[in-house]
């Protein structure tokens, strides 16, 4: 059994402790010490890291009461060895996992929620509940939990004795065998829990709950807590002072510039299909019925106004109507109609003659070629 040094002090950062076991494993090696401060990936978060007489700790994990460290080099059984974790990543992991208690405690008082997930890796936290929440409720959830920060109410970590236990109302995610470690926020919650906290809710910060989506019947809230939230905030605001400055708006006046900009752009997009319509007639109106192809090669027409082109001229032909927009340099891309010819078989061979590649169906097809505008018209004359 591994004494879990964590347990007692979160903040503890160094320790000694006497090698109890060391051998080979994959490309590497694993230790087991008498005492650790290192917190094992657990419950949903993932290990600490740092150092052991120097050695990068690569990965720490427990298999039943003992915490295993692996390290690409080995350590001498029965040796003392001094431990140091990197103590930034433990901070932010202790700020964002007491915010997770403060918003779980709430949601679970104000609506029944049960925490039924939670996942706090190198970049994201995200907790799953297993209720359905409005965004009115979430908001409410918030300024709630941002207020146990305020009042920077302690936060204690223990095991109560059998007896304390069995009259305690705490959260649990599991049903837990041996001792029950209870992490005790007045007011807004008390949970089984093993991983190190913050001592006081004012280490959080601020809490901020950044999206939620359904998941399995209930929610998953994706949050950030402390310097995660205040990092996540700068490049929102970085983002934020980069669309004020192209639209030439004040950063309060961003929401209604973006909406009279899709207005516009709505506005644009109507008149382009208009044009688009009318350039379409002004091709088939200058095309006269023939029973040979049609072959059109041309620059600066989207996709939608080639298609318009196409369904206008491929009833002025017994052959196929073609429309191939681009250069020799770049390449050209087409789309090709027919009323009379299987196009979908047709294509292959279209393809290879122009070192190109498309399908489509047996009436249109559409793609791209790696040729020249002379080569393109020596095929559709032939």
């Amino acid at each position: 059994m591994t004494e879990k040094l964590y347990d007692n002090d979160s903040y503890q950062t160094e320790f000694d402790a006497v090698v109890l076991f060391c051998e080979a494993s994959g490309d590497g090696y694993k230790t087991i010490l008498d005492k650790t401060v290192f917190f094992p990936e657990e419950g949903g978060q993932s290990c600490d890291t740092g150092h052991i007489n120097g050695i990068e700790i690569t990965f720490v994990e427990l298999c039943g009461d003992t915490i295993v460290h692996y390290s690409k080099a080995p350590f001498e059984p029965g040796s003392t060895v001094h431990g140091v974790i990197d103590f930034a990543p433990r901070y932010r992991k202790m700020q964002n996992h007491t915010g997770e208690h403060i918003i779980c405690g709430i949601a679970h008082k104000l609506y029944g929620c049960e925490n039924v997930g939670f996942h706090l890796g190198a970049d994201y936290v995200t907790m799953d509940l297993d209720k359905p929440l409005t965004s009115e409720d979430i908001a409410k959830i918030e300024v709630m939990a941002n207020e146990a920060v305020y009042s920077n109410i302690p936060v204690t970590a223990y095991y109560p004795a059998e007896d304390e236990l069995k009259i305690t109302d705490y959260r649990s995610k599991s049903n837990i065998t041996g001792k029950v470690r209870l992490v005790n926020i007045e007011g807004y919650d008390i949970c089984a829990c093993c991983a190190p906290h913050v001592a006081r809710t004012g280490e959080v910060g601020i809490i901020k709950i950044l999206d939620c989506i359904n998941y399995k019947g209930g929610v998953r809230l994706s949050i950030l807590c402390g310097r995660d939230a205040l990092s996540d905030y700068n490049e929102r605001l970085k983002r934020n002072i980069y669309i004020s400055n192209l639209l030439s708006v004040k950063q309060e006046d961003v929401c209604t510039a973006l909406d009279k900009l899709m207005e516009d752009m709505a506005s644009l997009r109507q008149q382009i299909g208009e044009k688009s319509k009318l350039i379409s007639k002004l091709y088939t109106d200058s095309i006269s019925e023939t029973d040979e192809n049609i072959c059109i090669i041309t620059e600066g027409l989207s996709s939608g106004e080639m298609r318009h082109i196409v369904n206008g001229i491929m009833t002025k032909t017994t052959k196929s109507a073609a429309v191939f927009c681009g250069n020799d340099q770049d390449g050209y891309s087409y789309i090709i109609g027919s009323l009379h010819i299987n196009l979908k078989d047709a294509a292959p061979q279209i393809n290879s003659a122009l070192c190109g590649r498309g399908g489509g169906t047996s009436q249109m097809i559409q793609g791209s070629v790696k040729t020249n505008k002379k080569q393109i018209e020596v095929y559709f004359t032939n």
